[in-house]
C-alpha cells in the first residue's frame, strides 16, 4: 500500500536545559536533522522566548521540521512530517533527540495518506516510549520496538 507521508509527533524528556534554551543551537540542531534526513530546504525561522525557550521550523521541500523547547523542565516538542520516498524523516528524529540530550521519549509515527486504490485517503498510528541512553551518538542509537496505539481506521 503506497503512502504520501511520514509524519512524527515526538514528547522528548529530560533533555538538556543548556542545548534547548539556545535559539542558535537548536536552529543548528533542526538544520542538521533535515540535512541527515536528506531533504531540500527551503527557509528557517526560529524565536526565542523571554526568559526562555525556542521555537522554530525549517521548511523543507517535502514539509516540515517544527520544534518547541521548556527548558525549565527539559522538555522539548518535535514534530517532522515528510512526503517523498527519499526523505529519511526517524534518521531525522534520532539525530534531533540524540542532540538535545533527551532521556524518555514518546513517539507517535503518523502514516499519512494510505490509499487502497480508491482515492480515499486515511492514516495509520503507531506509538512507542523509549529510555535513551545517557550518550549516544545518532548512529549508534537503539532501533524503537513499536506499539500500535490504534488500528488503521478510514476518514
Amino acid at each position: 500500500m503506497d503512502t504520501l507521508g511520514h509524519h512524527y509527533i515526538v514528547e522528548a524528556s529530560g533533555c538538556d536545559p543548556e542545548v534547548i534554551s539556545k535559539v542558535e543551537r537548536v536552529e543548528q540542531i533542526l538544520t542538521q536533522a533535515a540535512q541527515v534526513a536528506g531533504v531540500q530546504i527551503w527557509a528557517i525561522s526560529f524565536h526565542r522566548f523571554s526568559p526562555v525557550g525556542v521555537s522554530g521550523v525549517v521548511v523543507i521541500s517535502e514539509s516540515h521540521l517544527s520544534v518547541h523547547t521548556w527548558p525549565e523542565t527539559g522538555y522539548v516538542a518535535l514534530d517532522i512530517y515528510t512526503c517523498g520516498e527519499e526523505a529519511k524523516p526517524e534518521a531525522a528524529v534520532e539525530y534531533a533527540l540524540a542532540e538535545f540530550g533527551a532521556k524518555n521519549v514518546h513517539i507517535t509515527e503518523v502514516t499519512r495518506g494510505l490509499d487502497e486504490g480508491d482515492r480515499v485517503y486515511f492514516h495509520s498510528i503507531v506509538t512507542w516510549e523509549e529510555q535513551l541512553p545517557k550518550v549516544a551518538a545518532p548512529s549508534t542509537q537503539p532501533q524503537p520496538k513499536r506499539r500500535a496505539a490504534s488500528g488503521r481506521s478510514r476518514r
